[in-house]
């Protein structure tokens, strides 16, 4: 056995409710900035990445859905999907570390997307990665998403984490529908 899980039907995904921005926060920083996990930046940020106001506002956004795989036991997933304009970002995309490597951020990728398709009228998917992170850029470029080439320095304002390293940049990724 590989790992993988293979019936999704019990991964219901839903909106995120009002009283979830602390779970949601804890979820996103335990999975970027976490010490275990398939990919995480505690290598090369430090501090939280996210915090409870940032996703309530998130929650509260009208142009938004801030999507959630709850379990009986903890959060499994969240996903954020917001219209700008023909596109929709994509953001706080979180796994529980728990749940890594066995096909659930693939599967909630997908459906996210599939949502965003259905009830935002798009022409494409955009996001933004640290580009010091090429395993999650790959995988990303699995799911159909590519390069732009539009490259950032890592934006420095409170609540996002601190970089360790010097150069550090964000790079943008898209995917046409």
């Amino acid at each position: 056995m590989n790992g993988k899980i293979t019936d999704f039907s019990r991964l219901g995904i839903e909106q995120a409710q009002p009283g979830q921005p602390d779970e949601i926060s804890d979820l996103v920083n335990l999975t970027y900035r976490g010490d275990v996990g398939w990919t995480r930046e505690t290598h090369i940020v430090q501090g939280d990445r996210t915090n409870r106001n940032e996703v309530s506002s998130a929650i509260a956004n009208p142009a938004a859905h801030f999507l959630v795989v709850n379990q009986e036991q903890k959060l499994a997933s969240c996903i954020y999907v917001a219209k700008e304009e023909n596109s929709a970002y994509i953001g706080f995309f979180s796994v529980h570390p728990s749940l890594q490597g066995k096909g659930v951020g693939k599967h909630v990728l997908k459906q996210a997307e599939a949502f965003a398709l259905a009830k935002m009228d798009i022409q494409k998917f955009v996001m933004f990665v640290v580009s010091q992170r090429p395993e999650l850029i790959a995988f990303y470029e699995r799911r159909g998403y590519v390069r732009t080439g539009r490259i950032e320095t890592y934006p420095l304002h409170p609540g996002i984490g601190v970089p360790k390293v010097k150069g550090l940049t964000i790079e943008y990724l898209e995917k046409v529908v």
